[in-house]
């Protein structure tokens, strides 16, 4: 009877061990499957793993390929009036060879070339007259103009090719230099082209001031961080933005620290957009609305690792209601009727009991848990979504009770997305000051392009001291 009851204990033993060893599997299953598809994982966290094909979140059917309706077509249209005008005249009869020379032309036809003439450094002397007068014997001297400050200088056009390439299209130093040679036959030493960058970050402190204060009046504020590598370091970059709007800060430390010397969340009262990281949640002045992007990544991970329904139904009620959303915009309203709120309440309350019924709130102790062990074992990612969802139901919900916020964070996401490039093509920043100063001039620089402002002019505006300012009323 004792080796019945020690075998059957032995038993039960090796279920707790294997239930254990089964969860603790699939954990780790579920863990090597996520990726930036499926999760908020960022793609340069995927290294050499990374998926071979980014899956669209659009099904297909939904827009046909090509040009949308409405897209406006671009193609190489004739000038009315050409820089320069060649003639080519007949000189005499193709058939029987005589002289056309003193003939009148009956007509002619015309095909223009678009080209790029060749482009080199001038060089303009500045000469300041030196004049005594005759009365009083005083020596008198010409002004130069303010910005000539040297016996010899680099003018604006070079400093603003220079900002231009390291700014706007992430060259580096070295390969800046190298394009000036190619292009100019003109070698510019590395350290004028950086000196440039200085220049240019100071000149922009009243833009990027102002970019700051209008952000902080913005009714929807999108946010999100990333980090870069400064001086071998990882360092955090926090980015606040609108349609309209871009402002980057560089900073050592992660999280609202790194925020709050931004300058822009500590003073915000409106809706703040993004991925629901917990630092966000630190500023109760505004309210807040999560990203549904994100949702729509984890959810079908959650359907296809876990084989949980509920996270399908949830993720076409999200866009059901953003279709919806969109729908009704289009016919000029501004809210959606009290019936269909309610019935999209109510249908997302019933796929979150469906969730709950096949993941318990309180996970169960398994048998090889040591009893002094601490606080309870993790919730899987299933119950983790599913509190999400349950507990900031209002913030995931925000685009449908309030038009003006938009479905997802993709404005941050797109604005954060161009500082990864920059590092993949030309690397880190040697220095804090360095890094700094390419963040406020990439802020003014996307700005710029969102206000549909030419960018090579604003930069050359700023390099003039009259850097362009956006006014954007609250958006």
């Amino acid at each position: 009877m004792e080796l019945v009851l020690g075998i059957g204990q032995q038993m039960e033993e090796l279920a707790g061990h294997l239930e254990q060893q089964a969860v603790t599997l699939k954990e780790l299953q579920a863990r090597l499957e996520k990726n930036s598809r499926n999760s908020s994982k960022p793609p340069s966290s995927e290294g050499y793993n990374k998926p071979k094909r980014t899956e669209s979140l659009r099904k297909s059917g939904q827009r046909p390929t090509g040009g949308q309706p409405g897209h406006e077509g671009h193609t190489l249209k004739r000038s009315e009036h050409p820089e320069h005008t060649e003639i080519h005249p007949v000189v005499a009869c193709s058939q029987c060879g005589l002289s056309l020379d003193n003939v009148d032309v009956t007509a002619d036809e015309e095909r223009q070339v678009f080209d790029i003439p060749s482009i080199r450094i001038e060089v303009t002397a500045h000469r300041a007259e030196i004049k005594t007068c005759p009365e009083c014997g005083a020596e008198n001297r010409g002004v130069f103009p303010q910005n000539v400050t040297g016996s010899v200088q680099y003018g604006t056009g070079v400093k603003t090719w220079a900002a231009y390439f390291q700014s706007q299209h992430f060259v580096s130093v070295e390969r800046t230099a190298q394009i000036f040679e190619d292009l100019l036959n003109h070698r510019i030493a590395e350290g004028t082209l950086i000196k440039a960058g200085q220049e240019l970050a100071a000149g922009l402190e009243p833009a990027t001031a102002a970019v700051k204060e209008q952000l902080r009046q913005a009714v929807v504020l999108h946010t999100d961080e990333s980090g870069l590598r400064v001086k071998g370091k990882w360092h955090r970059l926090p980015v606040a933005a609108t349609e309209r709007l871009t402002d980057y800060t560089v900073h050592a430390q992660r999280g609202q620290t790194a925020m709050d010397d931004a300058g822009v969340l500590p003073e915000f009262k409106g809706r703040a957009m993004h991925d629901h990281w917990k630092p966000y949640f630190g500023y109760e002045a505004c309210r807040h609305a999560l990203c549904n992007a994100h949702h729509l990544r984890e959810l079908p991970f959650i359907k296809n690792q876990y084989g949980q329904r509920w996270a399908a139904m949830m993720a076409d009620l999200l866009l059901e209601i953003k279709k919806a959303v969109e729908t009704t915009q289009e016919k000029g309203g501004e809210v959606l009727p009290a019936e269909a709120l309610a019935r999209f309440d109510q249908r997302y309350d019933l796929i979150l009991n469906a969730g709950y019924a096949v993941n318990p709130r309180l996970p169960p102790l398994t048998a090889g848990k040591k009893p002094k062990q601490r606080g309870r074992p993790a919730q899987t990612p299933p119950l983790n979504l599913l509190n999400r969802l349950r507990d900031f139901k209002p913030q995931t919900l925000a685009f449908m009770a309030d038009f003006r916020v938009p479905f997802d964070n993709n404005q941050a996401e797109r604005d954060v997305r161009m500082i990864k490039v920059k590092q993949k093509v030309s690397g880190g920043f040697r220095t804090l000051e360095g890094a700094k100063d390419f963040a406020r001039i990439r802020g003014y620089l996307s700005t710029a392009r969102k206000n549909a402002v030419n960018v090579f002019g604003a930069i050359r505006e700023a390099f003039s001291g009259q850097p362009f300012i956006p006014f954007c009323a609250s958006q």
